[in-house]
């Protein structure tokens, strides 16, 4: 028995997988791989503290919390059976669900869909390699290695990290405001925006330990 090409597969109706933006709504909002995965990992792990006790040769850990539910797969995409370019098709679109929504702060949240199994998060990393080419180079196929997020943490460091979000920050021994400016807005120069959110006279008297309310810039 002949294998499938990538053609004759999808002829076959043997593809069901594919990716669905739920949020923002977006039309279309199904992006449609030409194979199934060959395979899929699901990895979670842990995070854990080591707790300095003097005298002690090796520091107990201390669990801190569970860590990101992540989904990493290869997916194939081809157009040989249209001879379009294959990023015009499939892989500038994929590109883009790294790119962070203006109302979601965030990339758009995406659930990969299998058949009844389904995984929801946000892209967290995309390797492409060109495999097959025309006769004037364009790229006819592409392999996709995806890396999936569970979406609850990843919204919230995205929202953490935006510049127009207002947010908070603790003060560590070592800090001034010009250095806690360039953290927070990637600009030293707006450190007078902290001193005026804060009520800060004397910018020489930040105490570590202090929370400083960090404005959104507008």
């Amino acid at each position: 028995m002949t294998a499938p090409t990538p053609v004759s597969a999808v002829d076959a109706k043997l593809l069901k997988a594919h990716l669905e933006i739920l949020d923002p709504p977006t039309d279309p909002k199904l992006i449609p791989l030409r194979f199934n995965p060959a395979q899929y990992q699901v990895k979670k792990g842990q995070n854990f503290a080591e707790i300095a006790i003097p005298g002690l040769p090796t520091p107990p850990l201390q669990w801190v919390r569970g860590g990101l539910a992540t989904l990493t797969f290869e997916a194939l995409v081809d157009t040989t059976d249209t001879l379009q370019d294959v990023d015009d098709a499939f892989v500038n679109r994929i590109r883009g669900l790294l790119d962070p929504d203006p109302k979601l702060h965030a990339p758009p949240l995406v659930a990969f869909v299998w058949g009844r199994r389904g995984f929801t998060g946000v892209l967290d990393g995309l390797d492409v390699t060109y495999q097959l080419f025309d006769e004037n180079g364009v790229p006819l196929r592409a392999r996709l290695i995806k890396e999936y997020r569970t979406v609850a943490a990843q919204l919230r460091e995205h929202r953490q990290a935006s510049p127009d979000v207002e947010k908070s920050y603790l003060v560590r021994r070592g800090d001034t405001l010009t250095s806690i400016a360039a953290a927070v807005f990637a600009d030293p120069a707006r450190w007078r925006e902290l001193a005026v959110a804060n009520g800060i006279r004397d910018p020489r008297g930040l105490r570590p330990g202090q929370r400083l309310l960090v404005p959104r810039l507008r």
